[in-house]
């Protein structure tokens, strides 16, 4: 539906250039969104999704193993969207107190945005609303380390940017200007909670992705924060028990039709093409997190499977497969570490995995301090389709 432009302009300087600021409208539209016959179909294939997605604890021995690496991936993926070159590899390398294959600060970035998305899960478990706080402290976390910490992290902007072009009175997309955050979080973190009428957990995420993007509220991060914002929406509301829904992969994808349609949302309105956007993200990528889950698991099946063939050291090898399915990447003091044996032990095993088996294989090509990855678990949360 062609409503017109979902807000208004209003005079401002950013750069010593006059420009117009956009100041987005409350939620919910006017007028109501039309959920017409097709956006229904795929808003309940959308639902159909999520509830595999949430019952995805079944179809593994421990959904926290699957839950670990998959926020990591969702990590690499957003912060790549804002230009960053870490994979999800240099962050598992990272973490293991190792020297990433790209610069320090790309890689700290993407361990931000795991450290934000799990205080976030852990706000809300603890019953804290979204709210003006907990967004600040979010975003704090986010912006600790990497480029980001000069950028006054936890701290709305107090001053007028814009977003593309070298000069404002050029740009792409003028958000509001810095006195205006205030009143537009106000009326925002409203909708976010229910105030004063309720409305469903994913058009609730999908319209509360485009007004966070809109209002801008932080000089940097906020295309990070935003879509972190989209699984903890779903479980607050209870739709995932964990949060297992991670659109970056989708946005990537389809990076340039994804800002067409939050331009197309403030000049135009039309909010419904938006949501059949969004929620075919949302079936894509929960279809996929499920079939990657299974697909995880009978590779580890698989794999255990063929240590039979490796005699005497079957049982020590299960124990180092095990531990590289819950880090697909370590060393062998963190190997020693989590399984309990010798490092002589586990150095023999790592050699039987990567030479006899082609399970394992060595990063580093050094004799010292090497580094080990699980092959085809890593090949495959890597797939983006």
């Amino acid at each position: 539906m062609q409503r017109g432009l979902t807000g208004q302009y209003t005079p401002s300087i950013a750069g010593g250039v006059g420009c117009q600021a956009f100041i987005p409208a409350p939620l919910p539209p006017e007028p109501a969104l039309s959920l017409d016959d097709k956006l229904q179909r795929r808003l309940s294939a959308a639902h159909i999704a999520l509830g595999r997605l949430d019952g995805i604890s079944m179809l593994l021995p421990d959904a926290q193993l699957f839950l670990y690496s998959y926020v990591r991936k969702e990590a690499v993926m957003s912060s790549q969207i804002e230009g960053t070159q870490s994979s999800l590899s240099d962050l598992m390398i990272y973490e293991m107190d190792g020297i990433p294959g790209v610069p320090m600060d790309d890689v700290q970035e993407v361990s931000c945005y795991v450290r934000a998305l799990n205080l976030g899960v852990q706000r809300i478990r603890e019953g804290q609303p979204i709210t003006i706080r907990l967004v600040r402290e979010l975003h704090d976390a986010l912006m600790t380390h990497g480029r980001g910490t000069h950028r006054r992290p936890g701290e709305f902007r107090q001053n007028q940017v814009w977003i593309g072009g070298h000069r404002a009175d050029e740009a792409a997309f003028v958000p509001p200007p810095a006195n205006q955050l205030a009143d537009c979080w106000s009326a925002f973190e409203h909708f976010l909670n229910d105030e004063p009428a309720a409305t469903e957990p994913v058009i609730k995420a999908a319209l509360g992705h485009v007004q966070f993007e809109t209002i801008h509220p932080f000089m940097d991060g906020n295309g990070r924060l935003g879509r972190l914002l989209i699984p903890l929406i779903l479980v607050q509301a209870g739709i995932l028990t964990e949060p297992l829904l991670y659109l970056s992969v989708f946005f990537k994808r389809h990076r340039q039709v994804y800002y067409e349609h939050l331009q197309n949302v403030r000049l135009t309105g039309d909010w419904e093409s938006w949501l059949l956007f969004f929620v075919d993200a949302i079936a894509d990528t929960a279809n996929h997190a499920v079939a990657t889950a299974q697909a995880l698991n009978a590779l580890l099946a698989r794999d255990k499977a063929r240590l039979s063939e490796l005699g005497r050291l079957c049982g020590s090898a299960t124990q180092v497969l095990e531990a590289l399915y819950r880090h697909p990447i370590a060393n062998i003091a963190t190997l020693h570490r989590d399984t309990g044996l010798t490092q002589a032990t586990v150095g023999k095993v790592l050699e039987a995995l990567a030479q006899q088996l082609n399970i394992v294989r060595e990063l580093t090509g050094q004799k010292r301090n090497r580094v080990f990855a699980y092959g085809d678990y890593i090949e495959l949360l890597n797939r983006e389709s």
